[in-house]
């Protein structure tokens, strides 16, 4: 898919789904660079047989768990669970972010709203890279040598800007 898909046919149906506090334009740029970052806009299964599953990567235990679980964001995930037919439980939303994007959405929208602080303002990349650690957690960052951080940050960095083209200023 491509960027402006991805926005059109994921991100932007899943922040109508959501309360309209959600939805702003910081979100839909840091949800994109995320799904860039997570998928290169195309892969909903992780590669080499990981557990992570749909755009945005959630893995069974943590993500999927997470948003279910936190004060923050369990009731508007149940909410979404049932207008999409999915009982509440990790068994069940994990496979379906294979297949639904716009749940997928909707769930990293809600890990970012479990948040204390509030999402980066548009153009800040350096914001967003942080926000990205604290809520995604990324392994190969975490277990990374210097190099493979270095390029994990500079393939942000692109991911960022194609988000920032896409979604505007």
């Amino acid at each position: 898919m491509t960027p402006s898909e991805v926005l059109d046919t994921a991100i932007r149906p899943a922040l109508d789904e959501l309360p309209a506090k959600m939805g702003s334009a910081p979100a839909a740029l840091i949800l994109l660079a995320i799904c860039g970052q997570e998928a290169d806009f195309r892969y909903r299964r992780q590669l080499q047989e990981g557990p992570a599953r749909g755009l945005w990567q959630f893995e069974r235990g943590g993500g999927v768990r997470g948003v279910l679980t936190h004060p923050a964001s369990r009731d508007h995930a149940y909410g979404l669970c049932d207008a999409r037919r999915i009982p509440p439980v990790a068994a069940s939303v994990h496979p379906a972010l294979e297949h639904d994007d716009v749940l997928a959405a909707a769930f990293a929208r809600l890990l970012l709203w479990t948040e204390p602080y509030r999402l980066p303002a548009i153009g800040d990349v350096d914001g967003a890279w942080q926000l990205y650690l604290r809520t995604w957690r990324p392994g190969a960052y975490s277990r990374g040598t210097p190099a493979q951080r270095d390029a994990l940050r500079a393939k942000w960095g692109r991911y960022y800007a194609l988000a920032l083209e896409e979604v505007g200023s």
